[in-house]
């Protein structure tokens, strides 16, 4: 028997192992992450563009004019406007942003974002940001010189710039899930900075970042609100919806892809219906009026879910008003569980009437959330707005500035009586 070795050490004794192959740089991974988001949601576009001319849908286009539209879609996926050039030689703009759809490259770059957040330490996150960045922009230039087909473009400017807020935004919030916090994710640790403050900023942080969060309960109850009741109207209309799918005879395929196109702006819908219960209304077309007092509109094109628009006087549609006042009750209940009303600490401490202090810091409660909730719906108006450049059906979707006025105004009602009614609800009852 051979005698075992002896003398050496346990590092000597490890068996020899294959060399590790260099790592990616991490501007090439990012590079890798979100080229790959790209590519899916481009295929994402271009399929049912493709399954329509497959079924001959599109009559006289080749292969390479299917894929100017579905570069085309893909712009219009990302919200990039298109330039329309009429055979009379003037112009306009078509602008919508599907937001459904819009969430397909969200959720990619949220996943390429997390990705990226557990291949990079602390200091390097940027390198491999840059790297992503840098091909989305160049994809989105590329798609929007592919879509010129001379009677639709798309500006290089916009195409390398718009794409990159939807992708951009889920990147930032996919590294932070990840991260967990946004000290590991940029080095500065917030809870830190806000320990080094004074206790009166801590206070007022924290009444503003309640008031925040109250803000965005009220936006989101309103918006749950306002799919029931479209999801309601949908129903109550569904003949009528089943009617035009008859009358456009567009096949399996063409229905498909008329029923797709629908559900990617269902969350635009949501929102007109949000500003159509808070009274502001909304447009479809240039003149037109869809408010619950009464709908003026005239003719308006073949897609099935218009045939839920309310039509004539509605004797009860001045109740859908009482839906963003639910909503900002909601908010000023959760605000009264949360007891962060540091104001009305701070004014009891330099007014002694107590009538004074609680009626003033509940109004000026219900102004600061109201006017959060109020500008949250304009924005919200805004991105769920349309212009099809098409005769008078420039003008789609809700006043963005009235909306969010009357929102501000609702919601702020609502949290003055739900902060009000806090004390009565959350009473315990008494025990015999």
């Amino acid at each position: 028997m051979a005698a075992r070795p002896t003398g050496g050490t346990m590092e000597e004794m490890k068996l020899a192992v294959k060399p590790r192959a260099l790592p990616m740089p991490l501007w090439l991974q990012g590079a890798f992450e979100l080229g790959q988001a790209a590519l899916i949601s481009a295929l994402i576009a271009l399929a049912p563009v493709a399954a329509v001319w497959l079924t001959g849908g599109i009559a006289g286009r080749d292969a390479p004019a299917v894929a100017q539209l579905g570069a085309q879609a893909w712009l219009v996926m990302h919200g990039v406007p298109l330039q329309i050039h009429r055979a009379d030689g003037d112009s306009g703009m078509l602008w919508a942003v599907p937001l459904a759809l819009a969430l397909i490259p969200f959720l990619l770059a949220w996943r390429a974002g997390r990705r990226l957040a557990r291949a990079s330490y602390t200091d390097q996150l940027w390198q491999a940001f840059l790297g992503a960045f840098a091909v989305y922009t160049a994809v989105g230039v590329g798609a929007a010189h592919l879509a010129d087909d001379g009677a639709t473009s798309a500006s290089l400017a916009a195409g390398a710039s718009v794409p990159l807020i939807a992708a951009g935004f889920g990147m930032v919030i996919g590294a932070y899930r990840e991260a967990g916090s946004w000290g590991r994710l940029i080095g500065v640790d917030l809870a830190d900075w806000i320990a080094a403050t004074s206790q009166h900023s801590r206070w007022a942080g924290s009444y503003v970042w309640s008031a925040i969060r109250a803000a965005f309960l009220a936006v989101i109850a309103a918006l749950g609100l306002s799919a029931l009741l479209l999801a309601v109207t949908l129903a109550i209309h569904w003949a009528a919806i089943a009617t035009i799918y008859e009358r456009l005879d567009a096949g399996i395929v063409g229905s498909a892809v008329v029923t797709l196109g629908q559900l990617g702006f269902l969350p635009n819908l949501v929102v007109w219906t949000l500003a159509w219960s808070s009274g502001a209304g909304f447009a479809l077309g240039a003149g037109s009026s869809i408010s619950p007092l009464a709908t003026t509109a005239g003719p308006l094109p073949a897609l099935p879910i218009l045939g839920a628009v309310p039509s004539g006087t509605l004797e009860f549609g001045m109740a859908a008003l009482a839906l963003p006042v639910a909503a900002g009750l909601l908010a000023g209940w959760w605000f009264f569980r949360e007891g962060e009303n540091h104001l009305d600490e701070w004014l009891q401490l330099k007014v002694e009437a107590r009538w004074f202090t609680a009626a003033a810091s509940t109004l000026i409660l219900g102004l600061f959330v109201g006017a959060l909730a109020g500008l949250a719906a304009f924005l919200l108006a805004v991105i769920s707005r349309a212009t099809l450049s098409v005769g008078r059906f420039v003008d789609l979707g809700p006043d963005p500035l009235w909306t969010g006025v009357w929102i501000a105004v609702e919601v702020a009602v609502g949290v003055v009586v739900g902060y009000a009614a806090g004390p009565l609800l959350e009473r315990e009852p008494r025990r015999g």
